[in-house]
């Protein structure tokens, strides 16, 4: 960069650099740089965008004088740097030291002010930079800032319009950074909240179980004789998805089915729902409404909604024997499909009004017989399948040993 400069006296000294083949004016590209006094900005010093630290400008210049020259005048203005007579050379510095600001001639051997502007955007992107050129060709300039530049300088100019160009970057990086770590700081609330909210979500899904575990228990007081009837298929469901490995979103539908199966027996009088024996064809017709009754109540809830199809779907048969709808295979609800081995189960081995419970391997020999008739083939192979330890634990309240 070949120029000279025409430096507004400083107290106490006098600057007078030419060449024969120009002479430093220095005047800006956009008229509000119109340099403010010399003085005012000894008095209002430039401030990094971290302002526990000083201000620290590289310059880049293949022209040895220039560079001397204008790190006396930035000396002279309280404002600490560094020079560079290359690219090359520039990029090695800043691997190593901090600066604010890069200010770089244009046209240099090696490596243009160009070039190094994207490298330095690439491994340095929080630097401020600025180019300066003798070209007075306003697309340069343009170029320039499409490239990333934050201002650009024309010579001849005036140093206040170099050192106000440089405020305005610095203070633009900063807005910069500003809103980059408000923009972090957005993130950690979104994250704390989202975590605060996924907390108050499990306490309402907690509370939701023990509501719904409650009512399984209500309902269960209605027909006394299989007490706790409903804890148990919940948990013979669950552990018979589980095996299955359906998804653990499922596996709490089904469960919530499960719990709530016999809600529907609310309606149904005590005479029939109790009557020591068998059932009149009459009052069979009245037993069978429960389970479209129970649908209606529990798909008033949204969140109940999926499980109210198993409430609805749990006395349908695999081969399209059962009720309301007469259902057959996969149009039955997975769900319903595993509750009705479960319910079964639990049964057969619970005293009922009309008999005394029954042995456990009297339960395996049912579904074993009537799988690919009552229940699906699948659901019951896994029931079969699994250890009686684990039926034995569920069904007197132990905890399944992993």
């Amino acid at each position: 960069m070949r120029c000279g400069f025409s430096i507004p006296p400083m107290p106490g000294c006098s600057i007078d650099v030419t060449s024969n083949s120009k002479y430093l004016e220095m005047s800006r590209l956009t008229p509000e740089s119109e340099a403010a006094p010399s003085e005012a900005l000894l008095a209002c010093p430039l401030r990094a965008p971290d302002a526990s630290l000083p201000v620290r400008l590289l310059i880049v210049d293949d022209d040895e004088s220039m560079r001397k020259l204008m790190s006396s005048v930035l000396a002279g203005a309280g404002v600490e740097s560094k020079s560079a007579s290359s690219g090359h050379e520039a990029l090695r510095i800043l691997e190593v030291e901090r600066f604010d600001a890069v200010i770089s001639d244009l046209a240099m051997p090696g490596m243009t002010g160009i070039e190094l502007l994207n490298e330095v955007r690439r491994s340095h992107p929080r630097a401020a930079f600025l180019i300066v050129s003798g070209a007075g060709d306003i697309r340069i300039g343009v170029q320039a800032m499409r490239e990333g530049c934050d201002d650009y300088i024309v010579k001849p100019f005036q140093i206040d319009a170099v050192m106000a160009a440089v405020e305005r970057a610095l203070r633009k990086r900063g807005l910069e950074r500003e809103v980059e770590r408000y923009r972090l700081h957005l993130e950690e609330i979104v994250v704390e909240r989202t975590l605060q909210l996924r907390t108050a979500l499990t306490g309402i899904e907690r509370s939701y179980e023990d509501t719904l575990g409650a009512l399984g228990a209500a309902i269960d007081l209605r027909d006394n004789e299989t007490g706790d009837h409903s804890r148990r298929v919940c948990l013979y469901s669950i552990e018979i998805a589980r095996t299955m490995c359906v998804p653990k979103k499922d596996v709490g539908t089904i469960a919530r089915g499960a719990c709530l199966h016999d809600i529907g027996k609310l309606a149904i009088p005590d005479g029939i729902l109790l009557k020591p024996g068998p059932l009149t064809l009459e009052e069979r017709r009245t037993m069978q409404t429960h389970a479209s009754i129970g649908h209606g109540l529990v798909n008033r809830i949204s969140f109940l909604a999926e499980a109210a199809e198993i409430v609805l779907s749990h006395h349908e048969r695999y081969d399209g024997s059962g009720y309301p709808h007469g259902l057959r295979k996969e149009q039955i609800p997975l769900g319903a499909r595993i509750f009705s081995v479960a319910d079964t189960v639990d049964a057969m081995t619970s005293d009922r009004p009309y008999r005394r419970a029954l042995p456990f391997h009297a339960a395996f020999e049912e579904i074993e017989s009537e799988a690919g008739r009552k229940y699906d083939p699948a659901v019951a192979k896994i029931f079969l399948g699994t250890p009686r330890v684990i039926w034995d634990a569920i069904r007197n309240g132990r905890p399944k040993s992993d």
